[in-house]
């Protein structure tokens, strides 16, 4: 039985004594996910080196991540962060026959700045731009031809929660034989992420977000089959095909995502993130969706009421988990909704509001009352 959004709050005590809206930067913590982490410190001051036990904790992270956005788990590849995903993938492609980078400027800069990096091994760097925060298909679209090597879109933007137009850059990238990246990391955990439907090469997202698990690791998705143009350039030894051989005048890479990792994991972030993917994946993803939406339109109307200026979409259709406030002072705003107890995320122009399945209508409450406490102050 899926749980209610009652009963899988229950699992987070943050919840009780504060309003979390800010699983877009860092997910609340679990009770797993504490019990997890007390389990790796235990097992580390006791036994010294449980080595077995971690690489099955990294295989498991593997395959629930896997799991979660509906591929296999050969498929994936486990990185630190979201830009040695973008840069593995930007070192095995050569630029010279197809030197277009298709982005926009809703781009999270963890990535974007890999593609400007490919500039000096002859990439070409194109941009969607932003209208009034929001990204329309067809800026994306018309950019997209023959020239064009890889067009990187994220399904929802980290600046406003908007959405964007993946299946129809997708479409047009299909059509010119264009290889697809997708950042899924404010997305995978409250949006339906499939890497099938999604029809993408490549797909990055992490675990300290809606997918409720720690820093420190990311992930890495590779088409099943995919041929790239060169082996990556960096590598190490769990990017080995044998890696416990310990051979340092052989480069053997695996014929599989793995060929993408490098050293060893950050194994408190898998044991902890083995956790937190273990409640995602008790949910339905569809009402996961549902809830979500419905306390998104529920805070941007009171806030609408309230007269505040949001830079998030106010259509339903093209926003994602997360409200955006404007602010002249987004950082002095986040500090006074953290003083009522309300945790946000203060980022470029706005303070976001991120919604998971914990969340509820008394949350939004508590963050609207704050907020207008906030512009009392300064009008007084």
């Amino acid at each position: 039985m899926t749980p209610t959004p009652a009963d899988f709050r229950a699992h987070f005590p943050i919840c009780a004594h504060k309003a979390y809206l800010a699983s877009c930067s860092l997910g609340a913590q679990s009770d797993r996910a504490a019990d997890a982490m007390e389990h790796f410190l235990g097992r580390w001051r006791e036994h010294g080196l449980p080595w077995p036990e971690w690489m099955e904790v990294t295989e498991r992270v593997r395959e629930a991540f896997a799991r979660v956005i509906r591929a296999q788990p050969h498929e994936v590849a486990i990185m630190p962060n979201a830009s040695e995903g973008a840069f593995q993938v930007a070192s095995t492609l050569c630029w010279e026959r197809r030197p277009g980078i298709v982005t926009c400027d809703m781009e999270f800069p963890s990535v974007a700045h890999v593609w400007l990096a490919q500039r000096s091994r002859s990439a070409r760097i194109e941009y969607a731009p932003e209208r009034d925060g929001l990204v329309e298909p067809e800026d994306y679209v018309r950019l997209v031809d023959e020239q064009t090597g890889l067009v990187s879109v994220p399904p929802v933007s980290y600046r406003n929660g908007s959405r964007l137009p993946v299946e129809e850059v997708t479409r047009r990238a299909r059509e010119v034989g264009a290889r697809v990246f997708v950042d899924a990391y404010q997305a995978a955990g409250v949006l339906p992420v499939d890497v099938r439907r999604l029809d993408c090469d490549y797909l990055v997202a992490g675990t300290s977000k809606y997918l409720l698990g720690a820093p420190g690791l990311a992930f890495l998705y590779v088409r099943g089959g995919l041929v790239q143009d060169r082996d990556p350039q960096l590598t190490g030894w769990f990017g080995r095909g044998e890696p416990f051989a310990f051979e340092p005048r052989r480069l053997d890479f695996p014929a599989e995502a793995r060929r993408y990792e490098t050293g060893t994991p950050a194994i408190p972030a898998a044991c902890a993130s083995v956790a937190g993917m273990s409640l995602i994946e008790e949910l339905d993803p569809g009402r996961v969706t549902a809830h979500v939406a419905e306390l998104a339109d529920e805070l941007t109307e009171d806030l609408r009421r309230a007269g505040e200026t949001l830079y998030s979409p106010l259509v339903p259709e093209r926003r994602g988990p997360m409200v955006a406030v404007a602010a002249e002072h987004p950082e002095d705003l986040g500090a006074f909704l953290a003083g009522q107890g309300v945790v946000a995320s203060p980022r470029g122009r706005a303070v976001r509001l991120s919604l998971h399945y914990y969340n509820d209508s008394d949350d939004l409450a508590r963050a609207r009352d704050a907020i207008r406490a906030y512009r009392g102050r300064a009008t007084g």
